[in-house]
Parts: C-alpha cells; structure tokens; sequence
C-alpha cells in the first residue's frame, strides 16, 4: 500500500467584512435628533436653568452691615430659607388658603364644565357651534383683564350686580369673602376651556355604541353615567391634573382683589409670599425657597391623582376583562 502525501489544507476565504455601522446608526439617530434639538434648547433654558437657578437662590441670603446701609454680602445658609419659609405664620396661612380654594374650585369647575359638555353633546341643544364659541369666550380674556372686570362688579357703589343685590335686599359684601370671589374668577374664566376638552373626547365616542345602548332602552341620564363618562376618563384625568398643577400657581386674581380689599392680605397664596418676599423685601432667597416648596408640592399632588387615575383605570379595566370573560 502506497502512502499517499498528505495535502496541503485549502485556506478558507476570509468573509466579506460587513459595512460599517456607524454610518447607518448616525443617518438613522441624526433626524430624531435635529428635530429634537431645538426643543431641549428651549426647555433647557427656560425651565432647568430657572430651576437651578432658583435651588442655588434658595440656600444663600444677603446680609447688610451697617444697620442696613452698609455693604452687603451673600453667605450660604444651607437649608436655613426653607426653615425660615415652614416657619413663617403668614406662608403656612397661603398653603390653608390654597387648599380650600382648590377643594372649593376644581370639583366645581370640572363638574360644571363636564355637565355642559354633555349637554352640547345631547340631542336636546340647538346652535351648538354658538354656544361652544360663547362659553369659550371668557378663557380668551386674558386673566388681568378678567379680574380687572370682576373687581369691577364686586366694588360697591360701581357694580350694577351689588345695586341689583341691594334693591332685592340680599347679602352684597361680595369682597367680605375673598375665597368665593377668587373661586368665581377662575370657575368663569376655565370652565369654558374645559368644556372643550371634554366635548371634543365626547364626539370620539364610537356612535356604534351610544345606539347599541338606546337599543336597549338607556335614557340620556343613564347613557351619560354608563358609557360616556367612562369612556372619557382619560380626558377628565388629564383636566384634573393640569387643573390641580394650575391651582397651585394661583397668583393673578387674588392679586388684583389685594388691591381693593383689606381680606385679601399681601401672603393670600404661596405665589403672593414669594412676590412679596422678592419684590418689597427683595428677600430673594425666602422668595426662592419658598417657590421650591411650592414646585415640591406640584410635583407630590401631581404624582399622586396621576398614579390614583392609573390605578382606578387598570382596575376598572381588569374588572371589565373578567367579567367579560
């Protein structure tokens, strides 16, 4: 038997290397970016950097020598702003009052704001084009202008309204109670924007389903609480939270009534207290500390009607899957 010469192992041909994947990655992340960029610029520098720059305010203070008249010079204080804001009598007197009027306002408005967009949704209304422009109409006056004009009508010896109230002889002090003139301002000014919303998620309603329920017999009232406020719950979670993170910021109307009534003191609200404490002390590190309790409070309230709407929606919805199932 004839050895045979073992063979020489064929080289394998390297494979083809594959292009470059940057390239693709960049074209493929450039537009997002490019379109994005001008956003985060915006956002950058008109909230981060307040923001920041409101936190770095809020740990210093100014401290004048010379009784007053010397020179003055900014020391850290660290947490003591905060202190000094938790404090104070007249902040935690702001923080009482918003929480009545926010238990007061929102509850009213976006109950009256959701019972008329019902009602424009109803077959019962005529010239539905008119009375959604009519009751959008005092969201397009600016907030000054509008509280110039109830300040108008609460003034005695002016207002045809407290002359109205007079002949009849019914109560007239409309300024004696500054939490119901304040919460009159703003249920006139936003139910009307509110109202839009929620008519414009009540026309997305699938008409299918409105007449599989007059099929079976559901009156107005009952198709009104069974299918189409369920259905818009989305809607009315997003009102509630802008509408709490928007009460919070309360500032214009209690303002303008400081000027004509003694009720109303310069520390009303929370945004009152840091205007005074920046604009008349120019205390600008109360001022900031106290905005960034403010900021803090937003930010909790707002977390939690977000996840109380989540839950209560993934409930609702796990209880509708098992008892379709």
């Amino acid at each position: 038997m004839t050895p045979t010469a073992p063979t020489a192992a064929r080289p394998v041909d390297a494979a083809p290397a594959r292009p470059a994947a940057a390239p693709r990655r960049r074209r493929r992340y450039g537009a997002p970016a490019a379109l994005l960029a001008p956003f985060l610029v915006l956002f950058t520098g008109a909230t981060l950097v307040p923001i920041g720059y409101a936190v770095y305010l809020s740990l210093y203070a100014e401290h004048r020598s010379g009784l007053g008249f010397g020179g003055s010079e900014t020391v850290f204080t660290g947490l003591g702003n905060y202190t000094r804001a938790l404090g104070d009598a007249a902040f935690r007197g702001g923080f009482v009052n918003l929480a009545e009027y926010c238990l007061l306002y929102i509850p009213l408005m976006t109950l009256l704001a959701l019972a008329l967009a019902l009602l424009l949704d109803s077959a019962l209304v005529r010239a539905r084009r008119f009375f959604q422009l009519a009751l959008f109409l005092p969201h397009a006056v600016p907030g000054t202008i509008a509280a110039l004009i109830w300040v108008y009508l609460y003034t005695p010896g002016i207002s045809p309204v407290i002359g109205a109230l007079d002949s009849m002889g019914a109560p007239s002090d409309l300024l004696g109670h500054p939490l119901a003139a304040v919460v009159n301002m703003a249920v006139w000014e936003w139910t009307g924007y509110n109202m839009v919303i929620f008519f414009a998620a009540l026309q997305a309603v699938p008409r299918e389903v409105l007449e599989a329920a007059v099929v079976d017999g559901a009156g107005p009232l009952r198709t009104a609480l069974s299918i189409k406020i369920p259905l818009i719950r989305s809607s009315l979670a997003v009102v509630g939270l802008f509408t709490v993170i928007g009460s919070l910021q309360l500032f214009t109307e209690p303002m303008i009534l400081h000027g004509t009534t003694p009720s109303v003191v310069s520390a009303w609200s929370p945004n009152m207290y840091a205007y005074t404490a920046a604009f008349e002390r120019h205390d600008y590190g109360l001022a900031a500390a106290s905005s960034v309790l403010l900021a803090l409070a937003a930010a909790v309230l707002s977390f939690v009607v977000t996840r109380a709407t989540r839950g209560r929606g993934g409930n609702r919805t796990r209880h509708g899957t098992e008892s379709a199932v």
